[in-house]
């Protein structure tokens, strides 16, 4: 459905978006994500229209629209502070842009039921909670029916509860309606809940893209690994394959692990997530250094050998130490993966 092929866009000296290429499926619902100025609001403005890249195209269903101006392209934006027009009412904002002649009042009373706003027509915005403003702005985007919808971080003026039940509602309805849309946001759990797929991008390049399940669990790269929530990377090398498997050597013990894309010799960070540590009879042994509770579990930090270690246990362990197996692991290839063809 959209196809953006080797995007370059400078301001002055600053590079902000870096030989991105990415390709979106009809009907997929893909998460931009990254830490603030990595570029993933210029790719969204890029796509739209609003900025023209220095290099690269934009391909809608096969056609170049690079150079088109936004009202061409068929694209729905939805701002991240919602841009709602003060002076006009619900039902005047959501009609903002239709087409004059036809059914333009039936459209809207049905663009506010599919929002969950009917009976608010003639509501200002101003006398909106900002999750309301919020459903009025995707109507509007959604009104003159857009072959591709971007969506600026929407929810991020709102409370972690409402944003919590709004990313629910938001994609139940995009994929009621088949919407391709290209969501950008910096929380990770919100990506990872919304998205068929998740793009992590780093200083303007995009850094991996994988199904939420398959980032989290299987990063190609450590910056990935260590965004997207919590990562223990642990130094070390392999020192024999089988198969998709590796045996990597870490402070004199060796531990098995998924290979990813080590071969034997390679330097490699060794890659498991908190809950990935099995507390109790195990081969590895920590000093435990400090301790939070979380309301249903506690986690610990702790050392192994000199390295660093976070992991998580229902209760809190007695004493300072604990022993510990891990329940999988993966080795991931330490070289700056933004340079490399494998993270594209």
């Amino acid at each position: 459905m959209l196809e953006l092929a080797g995007l370059w866009k400078r301001f002055g000296d600053v590079t902000a978006v870096a030989d991105f290429s990415l390709a979106v499926g009809r009907g997929e619902l893909l998460a931009l994500l990254g830490p603030s100025g990595c570029g993933k609001t210029t790719v969204l403005r890029i796509v739209a229209g609003l900025e023209s890249p220095d290099a690269g195209r934009v391909l809608l269903e096969g056609q170049d629209v690079t150079a088109w101006p936004p009202e061409k392209r068929g694209i729905g934006l939805v701002f991240q502070n919602y841009a709602l027009f003060p002076h006009l009412s619900v039902a005047g904002n959501v009609a903002y842009g239709l087409r004059t002649g036809g059914d333009r009042r039936g459209r809207v009373r049905e663009l506010l039921e599919l929002v969950g706003l009917s009976g608010y027509e003639r509501r200002r915005p101003h006398q909106l909670s900002a999750g309301q403003q919020q459903r009025v702005a995707l109507a509007r985007a959604l009104a003159r029916e857009p072959r591709v919808l971007l969506l600026d971080e929407p929810l991020s003026a709102l409370d972690a509860a409402l944003r919590k039940e709004l990313r629910g509602e938001l994609r139940r309805l995009l994929k009621k309606l088949g919407m391709t849309a290209i969501y950008v946001t910096h929380d990770q759990e919100e990506a990872l809940a919304l998205a068929d797929r998740v793009g992590v991008m780093r200083e303007g390049r995009l850094e991996g893209v994988d199904t939420p399940e398959g980032l989290y669990r299987r990063p190609r790269t450590p910056f990935v690994a260590s965004f997207l929530g919590r990562a223990n990377l642990w130094p070390g090398w392999v020192v024999g394959v089988d198969g998709d498997r590796a045996l990597v050597e870490v402070a004199g013990v060796r531990i098995p692990a998924e290979r990813g894309e080590a071969e034997a010799g390679d330097e490699v960070l060794l890659f498991f997530r908190p809950e990935w540590v099995e507390v109790g009879e195990g081969p590895l042994a920590a000093e435990v250094e400090g301790a939070e509770y979380l309301g249903d579990r506690w986690e610990l930090r702790a050392r192994c050998s000199g390295l660093p270690l976070v992991l998580v246990t229902p209760k809190r362990p007695d004493g300072s130490r604990v022993s510990f197996a891990l329940a999988t692991a993966r080795a991931v290839r330490p070289g700056d993966p933004a340079s490399s063809p494998r993270s594209r």
